[in-house]
């Protein structure tokens, strides 16, 4: 027994890595073997390749005696190490989980992922309960749409924001150099954190992006041209940030969708039921359509996809993402070696100044299959982000390129 009044199991552990990867997804794998290599408890530690698929495929990777230089460099290293999965395990699925739980005496199962992925977490630890299979069942945090409820933020997020902030800066130099119209569509299905994130690119009273749109504000095409039309005839350019995951009012469906299924007909989706988003180039090439339409087919229009460039980009590095997401894999190891049963790992701030954050072990359920949008007091109207929302993610991206300017009238 132990401090929590519940037995320890004796047997192995399975880690799995599901849903989109992240630059540091792979420092909360190196935070749960690091944290159960060693113990009695454990026995075998066993990486499954590509997430619950690998569990039923018997795919695994023993990772107790992978030297401590490797596991490191792997840490270090962008993208999900195992091979992710977006398999959603339905009722056939689970039984077939256990079964090969039992044959591995697996009793310890970590789930790195995002919202999808602790839902997936929660079918397993129900499952394990109804038919009385001992296993302790943990969910470790990671999303760069840092939609996670009762989360602050979510390992995945800064290192991704701080892509998009650059990606900006860079934009607006090039768009202040050669003049025009500029459109960049970045993810977030339901929540606007990351296209928010834009906001950082932001030094002077000038720079882009101009306009910022996110999905908790009903989109209208009109408003949106006659915003470009504005900031255009008083710059003599614009810088634009819009969600893939936008849409019309009263709109059952992003308008990324919309525009896919009236080209298709169809709407590509995947096991978990998400609308594919990003990567289709649909909304750039409407927006840049749109905008010739309303302002002459001979304005300078371009538009970019950032798509899965966000993810796994090795030149945006938080170093504040890496060790919290090291640390949520240590924690979520460690409460299940304490005894707790299940539960999911949130990071909730203490402090802005100095920034400090708290480690806390939440309910499945309270996360589970649950989205966190961004709060409308960070939203400005229906096409801007307040400078509030600077201060709540600067301490997690850390410092930004420092730029300069030669041109005529520079702030």
């Amino acid at each position: 027994m132990n401090e929590t009044g519940n037995p320890l199991l004796k047997g192995n552990a399975v880690i799995g890595q599901s849903g989109g990867p992240t630059v540091v997804i792979n420092q909360s794998l190196v935070g749960v073997v690091e944290t159960l290599r060693g113990h009695g408890s454990v026995e075998k530690i066993l990486g499954c390749h590509h997430g619950v698929r690998g569990i039923v495929n018997d795919q695994f990777i023993e990772l107790q005696d992978v030297p401590q230089q490797r596991l490191d460099r792997v840490a270090q290293t962008p993208s999900a190490a195992l091979g992710s999965s977006r398999d959603k395990p339905d009722e056939e699925y689970c039984q077939r989980i256990f079964e090969h739980f039992a044959k591995h005496n697996i009793r310890y199962f970590f789930y790195i992922g995002g919202n999808d992925s602790s839902d997936t977490c929660r079918i397993v630890n129900d499952l394990a309960d109804t038919k009385g299979y001992e296993l302790r069942c943990f969910h470790v945090p990671k999303t760069i749409d840092n939609d996670l409820m009762h989360n602050d933020h979510t390992p995945g997020y800064a290192s991704a924001a701080k892509f998009v902030a650059q990606a900006f800066m860079g934009d607006d130099l090039d768009n202040r150099a050669l003049p025009g119209i500029k459109i960049n569509v970045i993810m977030g299905r339901h929540a606007g954190f990351l296209t928010a994130a834009s906001v950082m690119a932001r030094h002077n009273v000038n720079d882009g992006p101009h306009l910022i749109y996110v999905p908790e504000v009903a989109f209208r095409l009109d408003d949106f041209l006659k915003d470009v039309e504005d900031v255009y005839k008083r710059l003599g350019r614009c810088l634009i940030a819009v969600s893939e995951g936008i849409h019309r009012e009263g709109a059952d469906k992003p308008l990324g969708a919309e525009l896919a299924e009236a080209s298709s007909g169809k709407i590509d989706t995947d096991d978990h039921n998400n609308v594919q988003l990003s990567g289709t180039g649909a909304l750039s090439d409407y927006f840049c359509q749109a905008i010739r339409d309303h302002m002459g087919a001979k304005t300078r229009v371009r538009a970019d996809t950032f798509g899965y460039l966000q993810r796994s980009f090795a030149g945006c590095y938080s170093a504040v993402d890496a060790q919290e997401a090291r640390m949520v894999g240590r924690k979520a190891a460690e409460a299940a070696l304490m005894g707790n049963l299940d539960g999911s790992i949130a990071i909730q701030r203490v402090s802005d100044n100095p920034y400090r954050i708290e480690y806390q072990l939440i309910d499945l359920k309270s996360v589970a299959g649950k989205t966190r949008t961004l709060d409308r007091k960070f939203i400005i109207g229906g096409n801007d982000i307040a400078p509030t929302f600077k201060q709540y993610l600067q301490p997690l991206i850390g410092a930004l390129p420092v730029v300069e300017s030669l041109r005529i009238g520079a702030e």
